[in-house]
């Protein structure tokens, strides 16, 4: 579940300006333009691949069939944690409606599996990831003075950031007092639910650092020419993108290229620094998941597969 950085295809048929299924977007991706905000992959199929999957996920909007066992995205592009954030763009699946589409999903598996009780041992074994809170700033909170976070161009542009910074951090400090509550949040989850278990991914975190280690060169302006009009800040249709795309964070002035999003799925899968996930990362859940289905589940046997992602160092 989530927003843009999630959404693979779920904003297409909706009538709105977040939408992603036109070049340039997609250049990279093998089946070109799907509805990723990106040139090539987003953070949900980098994630997808160091579970695992040989596939990505299907959008709730196409998932059909067993491919629903699999899996599927939810995420909306101009998706909030309030129903009216994003209203601006036009329609979009908030975080209630995607709850409400995951019912769907639930009742499609009960038709599947037989019975009720066959979705709840099947859906004990599911990795629930939400992405979301942008918007929240982006096109609500902040709206119309500023942007969700304070590092991306459009930003930049509008208010130059002082003493040398690389982001307005007024702005970011007020989304990190937001972010910070999430440990509490994520506390009282597991104290209330001892039979799921949560963690929170620290994107700031992750997102911080120098990234000239990744050969990143620029990071203050978008690899696309970017519309001026419908669908602000997103990519012109049709506008051929830079070259050196490998070498810059944003491919838009919102979403970043493809290497970025794969920087911050393997650092929230497998995290380099204390501070990029709390209290333990993606990977190190899926292993205690695994403990908890052989002690429950004695009849069955669940082993976990550290999968060899890319050798690219993250750190």
């Amino acid at each position: 579940m989530g927003d843009s950085l999630f959404d693979n295809g779920n904003n297409n048929l909706l009538v709105t300006a977040a939408k992603a299924n036109y070049p340039p977007y997609g250049i990279d991706y093998p089946h070109g333009p799907t509805g990723r905000f990106s040139n090539g992959r987003n953070i949900a199929d980098f994630l997808g691949e160091f579970l695992g999957f040989d596939k990505p996920i299907s959008p709730f909007v196409t998932a059909k069939g067993s491919k629903i066992l699999k899996g599927v995205n939810y995420a909306s592009g101009g998706a909030g944690i309030l129903d009216d954030s994003g209203s601006r763009q036009g329609d979009r699946f908030s975080l209630n409606r995607q709850l409400q589409n995951h019912r769907t999903t639930i009742l499609r598996l009960a038709l599947l599996l037989g019975s009720m009780d066959q979705v709840k041992e099947h859906l004990r074994k599911c990795l629930y990831t939400i992405y979301i809170g942008n918007n929240d700033y982006l096109n609500n909170y902040y709206l119309p003075q500023f942007y969700s976070t304070s590092c991306v161009p459009s930003v930049l542009a509008m208010y130059p950031p002082a003493n040398g910074s690389a982001c307005v951090d007024s702005i970011n400090g007020a989304v990190q007092l937001f972010n910070n509550m999430l440990k509490t949040l994520v506390d009282d989850l597991n104290n209330d639910l001892p039979n799921a278990k949560f963690i929170y991914i620290n994107s700031t975190s992750i997102s911080s650092g120098d990234p000239s280690a990744l050969g990143i060169k620029v990071a203050n302006a978008s690899c696309c020419i970017v519309s001026t009009t419908i669908a602000k800040g997103q990519c012109a249709p049709g506008k051929v993108p830079c070259s050196n795309r490998s070498e810059y964070i944003f491919y838009d002035d919102i979403h970043p290229v493809e290497i970025f999003n794969e920087l911050t799925a393997a650092r929230a899968y497998n995290a380099t620094s204390p501070t990029d996930s709390y209290p333990i990362d993606i990977r190190r859940l899926l292993m205690e998941m695994v403990d908890v289905l052989n002690r429950d589940l004695a009849a069955a046997k669940f082993t976990y597969v550290n999968t060899d992602f890319k050798k690219r160092s993250f750190e």
